[in-house]
């Protein structure tokens, strides 16, 4: 009985531990390396990646490393194979080597960075506020996509960010591009966005203050304006007439 429980829980802790590996895209091949040499290593299965197959001879035969070997590649690519995606499963490696596997996986997707690189650094440097939105999540938009670049490998420094940053902002930020020009120090991603949503906020109350300015100087005139009934009553309480053709009293 206890012996079933034992392998019960056994079962269930590998089940998690693979199930833990993600499935294989083209953007998150770092990370699902790093989690199967995790996982690998956690169930003394990562024999077959770190090294290569014993060679037993007549003379100095070790079965046991050599079972053992065969064991950990045979587990190492089934396990592989089962996070990666069936549809380009075979497009990527056949080899039943569990270092080559990877090594073939590693080939494959270090075209696909290289796309991915050229593709969020095109995005990156040709984005533009819209006023859509709150400006900070568009700060934080663009900094996620540097984040994305930084995981493949290519760091682009807080400074570069936030000059892309202030290079994307509309022409109605032009005083305060300007602003930041000539000033001496230099502003973290977390003060940018400080800043520019106390611009943003600035800007807005300017254009409410002059969308409401004619209509209130409209309603003053409205108010000051005496209609012609009003006229004529007027020059009648004060016992005047006065003729409507030649306007004379």
């Amino acid at each position: 009985m206890d012996t079933v429980v034992v392998a019960s829980a056994s079962t269930a802790n590998v089940s998690a531990q693979v199930s833990s590996i993600p499935m294989l895209n083209g953007t998150n091949f770092k990370v699902w390396k790093d989690t199967v040499e995790i996982v690998l290593g956690c169930m003394d299965l990562d024999i077959a990646i770190r090294q290569d197959k014993p060679i037993g001879t007549e003379e100095n035969a070790n079965e046991a490393k050599i079972e053992k070997w065969e064991r950990s590649n045979r587990m190492s690519v089934m396990i592989m194979k089962g996070s990666i995606p069936e549809a380009f499963r075979d497009s990527i490696t056949e080899d039943s080597n569990a270092k080559k596997f990877l090594e073939d996986v590693q080939q494959f997707f270090a075209k696909n960075e290289k796309a991915e690189e050229s593709n969020l650094l095109s995005k990156l440097v040709s984005m533009s506020y819209k006023r859509k939105g709150n400006i900070g999540e568009y700060i934080m938009e663009m900094s996620h996509l540097a984040s994305k670049l930084k995981a493949l490998k290519l760091e682009l420094s807080e400074d570069l960010l936030v000059h892309l940053i202030l290079i994307s902002l509309p022409t109605h930020f032009g005083q305060f591009k300007v602003s930041y020009n000539t000033l001496k120090d230099t502003w973290s991603l977390n003060e940018l966005i400080s800043h520019c949503v106390q611009e943003e906020e600035r800007l807005q109350q300017h254009k409410e203050s002059v969308r409401l300015r004619p209509i209130s100087i409209k309603k003053k005139r409205e108010t000051n304006a005496v209609t012609p009934s009003q006229q004529r009553k007027t020059k009648k309480q004060n016992g005047v007439l006065t003729c409507f053709f030649c306007k004379k009293t």
